[in-house]
């Protein structure tokens, strides 16, 4: 097999992967938004809190579990994704040990990478016991319920624990603590770093380093790093939303759809919107939410704008001190992301819609151009 068909076959699974892990997104961000929007009203700006769940207004508590089975559609993304790239590779006997291994993904937070491998690893594996295991005609029924989940499912967790999950873990240690020791430099160079990291990998180790050490400095006083995070959370989601509002021709139906839930998840908050253009042109889209995410973050930090709760969502950009500033460094960062996104994706073109045809399929009667038919 050549490296292109390879390089096709990979990129089909992975769309295969996306298009089963969309309607989780969209039931997820609007699950949330409702929620978000509905304590809004009611001055909650974190009603994913568990104090919430035993208020004495009953809606509250509604809003509240709400919220909660949002967060457990999301928390669903990565052993779908995970499974289905399997099932793509594999068929049916990928599914068992793909979700098995997005599910490993998901708890050490390897992030939407991870599940791209586990995915692959788990679809290969299963691809290769079925080919290479042959057992007598009595005992064919032991394949594919017993042999292929177990050692499949075996394989995959090994590698993720100890090849992927690992390396991930030690990177995100290692991140947290440069990021730390970066407070109290300068702002805006510090602002850019942070935001280039919440941009870079979208809910995964790189991106939790800096969220989770920005909050963790509040409790110090110090706030430059969560204002930077905050505002670069919401960037890659909008700008790539937007991007498939202006121009649709660029996108599949599937990316299409991804980006009006991207919209909805960035609002609220949710940097994942933006995970499945990330997985389908990770060499166009992670650049740009990087370039963004530091640009929107290092303005409105830059700028004065002081966010002292970890709060990204619309429902808590009034409540930063120079509100102003914090949003114009959200719209920057999103307008951005849209232009070099646009600027980079060519014309979307479905497979059913190519012609391919020989030289000898031309004069073999069952093709005709516009003067044959006319003559």
């Amino acid at each position: 097999m050549s490296m292109k068909k390879f390089g096709k076959d990979i990129e089909t699974h992975i769309m295969t992967g996306i298009s089963y892990m969309i309607p989780l997104v969209i039931a997820g961000a609007v699950l949330m938004a409702i929620s978000r929007v509905g304590a809004s009203f009611y001055g909650i700006s974190d009603i994913w809190d568990t104090k919430w769940a035993t208020n004495a207004n009953w809606f509250i508590q509604f809003l509240h579990t709400d919220d909660g089975w949002g967060g457990l559609a999301l928390g669903m993304m990565f052993p779908v994704i995970s499974a289905f790239i399997a099932y793509s590779v594999a068929d049916k006997g990928g599914i068992a040990p793909g979700l098995v291994g997005g599910v490993l993904v998901a708890n050490m937070n390897a992030g939407f990478l991870g599940a791209l491998a586990s995915g692959l690893i788990a679809g290969y594996t299963v691809k290769f016991l079925l080919t290479h295991i042959h057992l007598p005609e009595a005992a064919k029924s032991v394949l594919p319920v017993f042999l292929v989940p177990v050692l499949g499912s075996l394989v995959t967790l090994i590698l993720i624990q100890y090849v992927i999950g690992v390396p991930f873990a030690g990177i995100n240690a290692g991140l947290a603590s440069w990021l730390k020791s970066l407070t109290g430099t300068n702002k805006v160079l510090l602002a850019a770093i942070v935001g280039a990291m919440v941009g870079f990998d979208l809910g995964g180790p790189v991106n939790k380093a800096a969220v989770t050490t920005a909050m963790a400095l509040l409790t110090s006083g110090v706030y430059d790093p969560n204002t930077a995070a905050q505002i670069a959370i919401i960037i890659p989601p909008l700008g790539l939303g937007l991007a498939t509002l202006i121009d649709k021709r660029k996108f599949s139906p599937e990316l299409h759809e991804a980006g009006q839930a991207s919209l909805v998840m960035g609002l609220i908050g949710v940097s994942e919107g933006a995970i499945p253009f990330a997985v389908e042109s990770p060499l166009k889209v992670i650049p740009a939410n990087m370039i963004g995410s530091a640009a929107g973050a290092a303005l409105g930090v830059g700028l004065g704008a002081v966010n002292r709760a970890p709060i990204s969502g619309f429902y808590g950009w009034f409540a930063v001190e120079k509100w102003w500033f914090y949003i114009l460094g959200i719209a920057v960062g999103t307008l951005i992301v849209t232009a070099i996104t646009l600027a980079t994706r060519k014309a979307f073109e479905a497979e059913s819609e190519k012609l391919s045809y020989t030289a000898d399929d031309e004069n073999d009667g069952s093709y005709f151009d516009e003067d044959q038919w006319e003559n």
